[in-house]
């Protein structure tokens, strides 16, 4: 029994954690006002009604891709995240949001990527909720917090662990 929480532990320890990408409340997928993500149809994962103007990495990574609305995370273990705030946030091409990081560039959890103005696109009639999807989740499985106050950089909102495991 103690060398099953010993793994759990070390698992833990070595980082297979995702955080949460905003402050704000967590929300199923299922619960997302935009099929594409409660349908999964780009992968599981969390979304955060957020209530705050920064969006921050929720894993040591390497951004993949960076838009004004989202971005594109790949992990060592060559685990893909998908962060996107709100829902049609695209119409706005980039008003309202400031990049912070850029392509290609090494980040650890709780650096902050996009700079929000959450007011203008709340005024802009579009919501800001925000997806974080697991892309290509490798051969790990998931666990999602769906539920609860998310702190950014600081609440853990998923775990992970080999199949095998």
């Amino acid at each position: 029994m103690m060398k099953l929480f010993k793994k759990k532990q070390k698992s833990l320890a070595e980082g297979n954690i995702l955080t949460a990408v905003a402050d704000g409340n967590l929300v199923s997928l299922d619960n997302v006002p935009d099929e594409v993500f409660s349908k999964r149809t780009l992968g599981d994962g969390v979304a955060i009604q957020i209530r705050s103007n920064t969006i921050v990495s929720p894993a040591d990574g390497v951004i993949n891709s960076i838009y004004p609305h989202a971005f594109g995370i790949t992990l060592s273990n060559g685990i893909e995240i998908l962060v996107h705030i709100g829902v049609n946030t695209v119409v706005l091409k980039g008003k309202g949001f400031e990049t912070l990081a850029e392509k290609n560039t090494s980040v650890k959890r709780g650096d902050k990527i996009i700079r929000i103005d959450k007011e203008f696109i709340e005024s802009s009639g579009l919501n800001c909720i925000t997806m974080m999807v697991v892309t290509d989740p490798k051969d790990y499985h998931f666990t999602f917090q769906t539920e609860g106050i998310a702190c950014e950089g600081a609440s853990i909102v998923a775990t992970y662990k080999t199949m095998t495991e």
